[in-house]
């Protein structure tokens, strides 16, 4: 990986390029076998060191990471923990969309009558469940717990539902949260 270290104002010694590349590098193989070059940019504002990172770690994808601290090396591992979280979250999702693909031929191998139906291929902003031409209609019986908001997105995160419908513990009416494509929590109020 190619490492750039620049300074705006700011020297940058020998110490925090040793400093930065074993950081970024530590992270790269971490979450990428190959990841391709790295920027990162320190500068001085008020008496607080800045740190930038924007690390290009493969077609398409490029982390930035932004950090301060009362020096260069605080900054830059505040700047580094942004980019590593960020990575570790990308690499979830790709691993978690390559699980769905391997759902879905399970799902064809384990139901020969449909194997000749085809399914269409999905994007990733898709709902991961499998889809067929015609799909069988499931009914579910659960009772409707009276709660919050944020407890039902905790249960959505801890039960790993597509979809939560609760009584909002307030109005009484039926509410529903669920996983946006974009990765954030959707909230549907019938009030609103």
């Amino acid at each position: 990986m190619q490492i750039t270290v620049a300074g705006k104002q700011v020297d940058t010694g020998d110490a925090i390029r040793f400093h930065v590349e074993r950081g970024l590098t530590t992270i790269a193989e971490k979450y990428f076998d190959h990841a391709l070059e790295a920027r990162v940019v320190f500068s001085k504002d008020r008496g607080f060191f800045a740190c930038d990172i924007n690390l290009h770690a493969g077609r398409n994808v490029t982390m930035q990471g932004h950090g301060s601290g009362t020096d260069a090396h605080r900054a830059f591992d505040e700047a580094c923990d942004h980019v590593g979280k960020r990575l570790r979250r990308y690499r979830r999702r790709v691993n978690e969309h390559a699980r769905s693909r391997s759902v879905q031929q399970v799902v064809r191998s384990s139901m020969p009558h449909l194997a000749a139906v085809p399914m269409p291929e999905m994007e990733e902003d898709e709902i991961d469940a499998p889809t067929v031409a015609a799909p069988a209609v499931v009914a579910e019986a659960t009772a409707l717990r009276s709660m919050s908001v944020s407890q039902a997105a905790l249960e959505l995160d801890g039960d790993g539902a597509p979809l939560v419908m609760f009584r909002h513990h307030v109005s009484g009416e039926v509410n529903v949260v669920y996983r946006r494509p974009d990765g954030h929590v959707g909230w549907l109020d019938p009030r609103a």
